[in-house]
């Protein structure tokens, strides 16, 4: 993947969601018009950071985030979420 041409300011992130389970545990596949929003993705970007307050997310990251987090945008024709990093509930680790 190339890198994104945008820089977030302050604590705010970038973030490409990952894709909408297609089938169930069960092995039944999901319509497109019952598919949830992901609340997962991969942090893509990073700002400064704010005074006195390091962002503790990095690019690569995984991460879980709010149902209703963030702005969507579209840079390059690809849907990011950019969203402040409080807006970030846990980092998965492997």
């Amino acid at each position: 993947m190339a890198a994104i041409k945008i820089k977030p300011l302050a604590d705010r992130v970038i973030i490409e969601s990952a894709a909408a389970e297609e089938k169930t545990a069960g092995g039944l596949y999901i319509p497109d018009s019952a598919k949830e929003k992901p609340q997962k993705g991969k942090v893509v970007a990073v700002g400064t950071g704010k005074k006195d307050e390091p962002l503790t997310v990095k690019v690569g990251d995984l991460v879980l985030y709010g149902k209703y987090a963030g702005t969507e945008i579209t840079i390059e024709g690809k849907d990011y979420l950019i969203m402040k990093e409080a807006d970030i509930f846990a980092v998965l680790t492997k």
